[in-house]
């Protein structure tokens, strides 16, 4: 019975990981996505637990809606045209089991953007219903144990051994026959952690049915989910960000996508306006100011704050900034940090003020003291908006660039420090409650997207692009990554509080003409955004969901 089992998985292992003849590398996209149908090079890793040695060589390319590229001239990755196509509802298929199913007749041409109307997708009719029963049965139990086999055979062992498998079971599949996408890519994830290889197989392919770039807020959303999950199960270790490497689209659409998401959320403009406040507050009677920005991206933060200080009685002060930034930013700028200060230079002539720009390109774990030229006349402020969760902590390198930068600026003696957060708990989490914690949170992400940017807006393509550069990067890595390739590691605003108060900073409340203007700002969108001020911080969340927190700090 054993032998035969170990066979019969055998056989099916073959049949999962049947690897067709490499063509001719071609693309084949819906409007900025493709899906990888081809060989690709891993790791030789071997998995931990349950002894499986093979890896799901086939699982990436199915289920890919990320643009991808070789991660280096090691790992080749092909595109097989005979056997890649799409669904009508964006949702990237194989023709080479595509022949299995049924074709869709629930995507309309009415159906413009491939929201399944209702119905399941697995129940055409009862014979079809009962060999799903079968496959995940077989899944779940063993291809030789079925349940009423089992009874036949071995009651005792099934009484024993088999009663956790036949409720785990159940639980499977009653989201799969309500079309629950959100339990379904529970149910993969927890397999996937489990190491269980047939189940998490069997749950990619109904997910890959299920999720779609084009429909409603968790279909996309769990479009990249899926892609983050079939990259976490088929690599391991620190090949897995060197083969989701992502054709960036070109600097200035990639600019004009962060644009479109910085106008359809109040996310940004809340955390920007926020952190204003404070060093306007902080700043009110100083006649030289210095802004350092950890992360300056295009500079636009700075715009509202110099022509609130041009409006000052008395006068402006003089503004000079430090602008910190990577080269992940300068290629969406389409260039380095002069063209930032170039920008707010003439921005700040305009409205007379005086004005000195001062560049450091480098990422925020490699500045040092030197770097930051303080004088002593000057009233510091330092700006970290939606930038520490992207340094490694204690948990990743005994470096701990994370508390090492709050000191650095601590021994500054800064009026005020501004921090703006995402309020997520990421970063030392493990990888089963590490995806439950991001599907929630960016769950409500795409719902705020649906209801500012409607399916139906024309502009709904460049939403997609929007969501697919600018949210789902952050998804896959988070869900994908360990160590130091993960690099989303968000923090709740107890942990920030911890870190700069070990650092020796005190809270810097914020004033309640800040707040005011906040409230303001929210009337301009959807009530169900929130605004809550909580011991000295602000939090801003949708429904009931907090996203982004402020505070700040001296």
């Amino acid at each position: 019975m054993q032998r035969s089992q170990k066979r019969r998985t055998s056989n099916m292992a073959n049949r999962l990981y049947y690897q067709p003849p490499i063509q001719d590398v071609e693309s084949y996209c819906l409007p900025q996505f493709r899906s990888l149908d081809g060989e690709v090079c891993y790791s030789n890793s071997s998995r931990s637990q349950g002894g499986a040695q093979v890896l799901a060589k086939n699982s990436f390319h199915l289920y890919s809606t990320l643009e991808s590229s070789p991660a280096n001239e090691n790992c080749n990755m092909y595109i097989s045209p005979s056997t890649v196509s799409f669904s009508p509802s964006g949702s990237p298929i194989s023709q080479q089991d595509s022949h299995s199913y049924l074709p869709d007749q629930r995507n309309s041409p009415e159906n413009t953007y491939g929201s399944p109307i209702s119905g399941s997708c697995i129940t055409d009719d009862m014979s079809d219903w009962k060999y799903k029963l079968k496959e995940l049965e077989s899944a779940m139990l063993g291809p030789d144990l079925s349940i009423q086999d089992s009874y036949d055979t071995d009651f005792q062992r099934l009484a024993n051994n088999s009663s956790n498998e036949i409720e785990s079971w159940g639980q499977i599949m009653e989201p799969i026959f309500k079309r629950d996408v959100k339990q379904v890519l529970i149910c993969c994830a927890e397999a996937v952690s489990d190491n269980n290889l047939l189940v998490a197989e069997r749950l990619m392919d109904e997910l890959r049915q299920m999720v779609s770039v084009s429909g409603e807020p968790i279909q996309r959303l769990g479009a990249y989910m899926l892609e983050g999950l079939v990259a976490k199960f088929a690599f391991s270790g620190s090949n897995i960000c060197k083969s989701l490497k992502c054709k960036e689209p070109a600097s200035s659409e990639l600019l004009s996508y962060m644009h479109i998401l910085y106008e359809l959320c109040p996310y940004f403009k809340f955390g920007y306006m926020s952190a204003n406040g404070a060093i306007a507050e902080a700043m009110k009677d100083e006649n030289r100011v210095h802004i350092i920005d950890f992360q300056i991206g295009q500079g636009s933060q700075w715009i509202t704050l110099i022509q609130a200080f041009a409006a000052r009685p008395g006068g402006p002060p003089h503004i000079r900034i430090t602008g910190i930034d990577d080269s992940v930013s300068a290629y969406a700028r389409g260039g380095g940090l002069s063209i930032v200060g170039k920008k707010l230079s003439r921005f700040a002539e305009t409205f007379k003020v005086p004005f000195e720009f001062h560049s450091v390109a480098k990422s925020g774990s490699e500045v040092q003291l030197a770097d930051l030229v303080v004088l002593p006349d000057e009233g510091l402020a330092v700006n970290f908006a939606f930038m520490l969760h992207h340094m490694p902590d204690e948990s990743v390198s005994t470096q701990n660039h994370r508390d090492r930068l709050l000191r650095l600026v601590k021994s500054l003696s800064p009026k005020v420090v501004t921090l703006v957060e995402q309020e997520s708990t990421t970063n030392t989490a493990a990888f089963f409650p590490r995806f439950v914690e991001t599907l929630d949170y960016y769950a409500a992400m795409f719902e705020s997207i649906d209801v500012t940017l409607p399916r139906h807006h024309k502009e709904h393509k460049e939403r997609i692009n929007v969501e697919q550069h600018c949210l789902a990067r952050e998804v896959v890595n988070i869900i994908a990554c360990e160590g130091t390739e993960r690099v989303e590691r968000h923090e709740l605003l107890g942990k920030w509080k911890s870190r700069f108060k070990m650092a020796g900073f005190t809270p810097y409340p914020l004033s309640t003409l800040v707040n005011a203007t906040i409230k303001t700002l929210l009337e301009n969108y959807c009530n169900k955004y929130k605004l809550e001020e909580r011991d000295g911080a602000l939090y801003l969340g949708w429904m009931n969901r907090y996203l982004v927190t402020s505070s700040a700090w001296n």
